[in-house]
C-alpha cells in the first residue's frame, strides 16, 4: 500500500468540506486527509486502489484548489 502526499491550497475546514465530494469520488471515502496545521496544507492519501497522482491533482483542481505532488 502506497501513501501519496500533496502540497495543496486547501486552507480550512470549509475548504475541506468543499473538496470532500471530489476527493471521495477520486480516491474513496476515508482514504484521505488534509493537515491544515502544516504550512504546506498536506493532503495525504492511502492509495489502496493504485490511483494516479494526476487523478488526485485533477480532483483537487476540480474542487477549486491546487495540488502539487510531494511524493
Amino acid at each position: 500500500m502506497e501513501t501519496l502526499k500533496f502540497k495543496t491550497t486547501i486552507k480550512c475546514s470549509g475548504c475541506i468540506e468543499k473538496a470532500t465530494p471530489f476527493l471521495n469520488e477520486a480516491v474513496g471515502e476515508d482514504n484521505w486527509e488534509v493537515d491544515v496545521t502544516d504550512t504546506r496544507k498536506v493532503l495525504t492519501i492511502v492509495n489502496e486502489k493504485n490511483i494516479a497522482k494526476e487523478d488526485v491533482i485533477k480532483a483537487v483542481y476540480d474542487a477549486g484548489y491546487k495540488a502539487e505532488s510531494l511524493s
